[in-house]
């Protein structure tokens, strides 16, 4: 009854809240660096193992794209991706805060066990601060991204400070639990690390991108995520592209640039049927969308647009003056967007 309660109110606007910010001063992202398990597994073998008839299977095949996800080996863990990943990200360099953006809740066992101080102890960073980002789903990446911003901003701070956002989440935990979106996708799992930074501070030739702008929405109506009626699901399936459009249009004139001014754009994963809508509703053509490591990886949460970002970098594919638009999508509703321009390494 609920869920039928707040569809019936007409229109998302009321429902919604949104802010787009451009930062108070310069900020450099590094490099993007992914960590990916050994392990490969046939996107049809998960939904064989959930369960799905043959009609699905094909459409997740044919229609959607989705053909592989990366899953844990025996013996890797997700906290060994955080890890490679984040070390790389750091090239030896020291960081004073740590946040780590992930969708799924931490297991008990993880919390009991200390993770942080373990994650801290095994990067080098032991007196490093460390918070979780969590309860946004899958934009909690790209909202660190924003959070790191923010932080090295904040009044009093020191211009040599430097933030570590970690991204990463298990999908195959749980027995698959977690993995199949019915109608939508399977996620995998996966660990993604880059650098904040001011553009002033002495680790300033460890830049690759400078952030320009930002911008963030919510529609309440959704608030039920995976636990929505059939109804509520409906709607959102139908809305989502559109208002990730419209929180990319907030970020891109934040940031001084109309859409049709953006070089690429690193979406969300979740299958080709969601691209397809995003450049209809947007207007960017599907070739400006990066969407190559799709068949390959389908969606691993929060990482995505991180992951088509730095495929496209080391594709060669990118280069000094490019603009980036990176876009998350979380049930909830939640929508995240990030303007960033290619520069030459350390002229953020």
């Amino acid at each position: 009854m609920a869920d039928s309660g707040v569809l019936a109110r007409p229109g998302g606007r009321d429902h919604a809240y949104d802010h787009a910010l451009a930062p108070p001063g310069p900020v450099g992202l590094s490099r993007v660096a992914v960590s990916v398990p050994r392990r490969t597994e046939a996107v049809d073998d998960v939904l064989a193992r959930r369960g799905c008839g043959p009609l699905e299977r094909r459409m997740f095949a044919k229609v959607y794209g989705l053909r592989d996800s990366p899953a844990l080996a025996e013996g890797e863990q997700l906290e060994d991706l955080l890890v490679r990943a984040g070390r790389t990200a750091l090239e030896g360099g020291p960081a004073d805060l740590i946040l780590y953006g992930h969708t799924l809740l931490m297991p008990e066992p993880d919390v009991a066990g200390e993770f942080s101080e373990r994650l801290r102890e095994r990067l080098g960073l032991p007196g490093s601060d460390f918070y979780g980002v969590s309860h946004v789903n899958c934009v909690s990446v790209l909202r660190s991204v924003e959070l790191a911003r923010r932080y090295l901003y904040r009044p009093g701070a020191d211009p040599e400070e430097r933030v570590l956002v970690l991204g990463g989440d298990q999908g195959s935990a749980n027995n698959d639990l977690d993995r199949y979106i019915a109608g939508t996708t399977v996620t995998g799992d996966c660990a993604v690390a880059l650098m904040v930074q001011r553009a002033e501070g002495r680790h300033r030739h460890r830049y690759r991108y400078r952030y320009l702008a930002g911008a963030s929405s919510r529609d309440t109506r959704f608030y039920a995520t995976s636990k929505m009626s059939r109804e509520a699901a409906g709607l959102f399936q139908k809305l989502c592209s559109e208002q990730a459009v419209q929180t990319l249009d907030r970020a891109a004139r934040a940031a001084g640039l109309s859409m049709d001014r953006l070089d690429w754009v690193m979406l969300h994963f979740s299958n080709l049927m969601f691209t397809r809508a995003f450049s209809s509703h947007s207007g960017i053509p599907k070739d400006r969308i990066c969407m190559d490591l799709l068949p390959e990886r389908g969606h691993n949460f929060g990482a995505d647009a991180l992951m088509a970002l730095e495929h496209a970098d080391g594709a060669g594919r990118l280069r000094p003056g490019d603009r980036c638009a990176l876009v998350a999508i979380g049930l909830g509703a939640y929508f995240q967007a990030t303007i960033a321009e290619v520069v030459e390494d350390g002229r953020a």
